[in-house]
């Protein structure tokens, strides 16, 4: 079966999908082309790579590429493919290097991709030209706030365009810092699944489950801290998000102005909360700096692949229907006391590190849940929770209670029109709307 034979709009509803979409070879090969190798797609932070040839292998899709910042101090993102014979050019999966030199023939490049060096040149006659066969670069690239995408279609909507509302959020987790800057240094925790990549980011936007998978944790959070930890109850306070173009998130504001519980990623650091608030208020000034610290960060998934939660950066890499990898960066704030930082990385490794109470326990639902779908006498899975009392926030979100499923559907919804080619059509007649604007 073809991918333009799949009929995308029998497969998902407003409240369910059909197995299939998690199973179907065909589809997952249709996701890589429609929604990794066409839309914008996180690949790393600036920051992960301070000084000029600073360098991380990072995959756009299935493309192997390189960010690296050049000897001018320019990020770039490189494929790392070989001009001559396809081979890649490095392997080390991060380091400093002033060159990427291919092992099979020899052909070396400088970091800014420039073609330096041919072996036995003389072989090509005079015909070989070295400015012509520098390394590709990603076709776009884009950054915000240090956080940088890249796009393997030589034209499409904005990368400001597809974050949208996003950026509001993702300015309340970088403005954590008294400077307004995150360092992406601290390593990184890997994981793999068996299952498909979207069981992920439906999980980490998913307040409904977390008081009853991760029940033995959050009881352990609730002695030692004698805290009620209700934020995830049905009757809580909290909220979920549609932010628009498959962006969807936990919205824990309002349930900690109730609570006054401020920070929730800033755990309180005896004599440092005073002098980070002043910080704090010296940049932003006072209302700005109690709307940030309120905040405490964001919970927010930028569709399809980068997932901000507490103080890490997460990464969904596909690798086919079956198997999935995560990439976990921990991020720590510039500008605030080392006390605070060191509590980051504790809370973090507490929960998502190899020995954490929390990510074990979801891996094991996305197994189950992958074991099940092979069940497909009725191969429906319900996301209706909370339809009937969603609305339309001022902003133009979609708003609902903290354990319904207003962010599955938002992805869902996002998903259709991307595989379709709706949202692409969507956004060529807006930019035909704007053309005869000017006109």
């Amino acid at each position: 079966m073809t991918p333009q034979s799949i009929d995308y709009d029998a497969l998902v509803s407003e409240d369910r999908v059909h197995g299939r979409v998690y199973l179907d070879p065909d589809i997952f090969e249709d996701e890589i082309a429609r929604i990794f190798h066409r839309g914008w797609v996180y690949v790393g932070h600036s920051g992960e790579i301070p000084e000029a040839g600073d360098y991380r292998l990072r995959k756009i899709g299935r493309a192997p590429a390189i960010m690296v910042r050049d000897d001018r101090g320019d990020v770039r993102l490189l494929l790392n493919r070989c001009r001559h014979r396809a081979a890649t050019v490095c392997q080390i999966e991060q380091g400093n290097a002033k060159f990427f030199r291919c092992a099979y023939h020899g052909w070396t490049y400088r970091n800014n991709g420039e073609l330096s060096a041919v072996t036995y040149q003389d072989g090509y006659g005079g015909t070989l030209r070295k400015e012509e066969l520098g390394l590709t670069n990603v076709p776009r690239m884009g950054t915000y706030r240090g956080f940088v995408f890249g796009s393997l279609a030589p034209d499409g909507i904005s990368l400001d365009e597809h974050l949208g509302a996003a950026k509001d959020q993702i300015d309340l987790f970088v403005d954590l810092s008294p400077e307004g800057e995150l360092d992406v240094r601290a390593g990184v925790n890997k994981y793999s699944y068996t299952g498909n990549w979207k069981l992920q980011i439906e999980n980490a936007i998913d307040g409904y489950h977390p008081n009853l998978v991760h029940q033995s944790t959050f009881e352990i959070i609730r002695k030692r801290t004698r805290s009620t930890m209700d934020v995830f109850n049905g009757n809580s306070i909290g909220e979920t998000r549609d932010l628009g173009n498959g962006h969807v998130m936990l919205d824990f504001r309002r349930y900690n102005r109730a609570a006054a519980r401020g920070p929730r990623v800033l755990p309180t650091i005896s004599g440092r909360g005073p002098e980070y608030k002043d910080a704090m208020v010296q940049r932003y000034g006072a209302a700005r700096a109690e709307e940030i610290i309120t905040a405490g960060g964001t919970h927010l998934l930028v569709f399809p692949n980068l997932i901000l939660i507490g103080v890490q950066i997460r990464v969904v890499q596909p690798v086919n229907t079956e198997y999935t990898e995560v990439f976990l960066y921990p991020t720590l704030l510039k500008g605030v006391a080392p006390e605070m930082n060191i509590a980051r990385l504790r809370g973090h490794d507490g929960f998502y590190g190899p020995a954490g109470g929390v990510a074990p326990d979801d891996i094991e639902m996305f197994a189950r849940v992958q074991d099940g779908l092979r069940a497909e006498v009725d191969p429906w899975l319900l996301f209706s929770r909370g339809l009937h009392r969603e609305s339309r926030d001022a902003d133009g979100s979609i708003v609902g209670q903290m354990t319904d499923e207003v962010p599955q559907r938002g992805i869902w919804s996002h998903w259709k029109k991307v595989m379709m080619g709706e949202a692409e059509l969507s956004h060529h007649r807006a930019d035909l709307r704007k053309v005869a604007a000017a006109d």
